[in-house]
């Protein structure tokens, strides 16, 4: 099932680093490698759609892992 989000990128130093969407309701999202290099910005603000992966574990474990299938920038820090 795609979900459409929107929040702020950040990089969590947990194991050998971690990128992450915090909405603007305060949810943690973590990024699944392999994410565009253009939404991998700390700071920036992006409209995420994308897909929760249930079936995927990952080290930092932060929140659900979310696999990005489009974005758009909304703005920049």
């Amino acid at each position: 099932m795609s979900i459409t989000l929107t929040g702020t990128v950040e990089r969590r130093d947990i194991g050998t680093g971690a990128w992450a969407l915090v909405t603007e309701e305060g949810v943690t999202y973590e990024i699944l490698r392999g994410a565009d290099k253009d939404l991998l910005k700390v700071g920036q603000k992006a409209k995420v759609t994308g897909q929760v992966r249930e079936d995927v574990m990952t080290i930092a474990m932060i929140g659900p892992v979310l696999e990005v299938k489009s974005f758009e920038i909304t703005s920049s820090d």
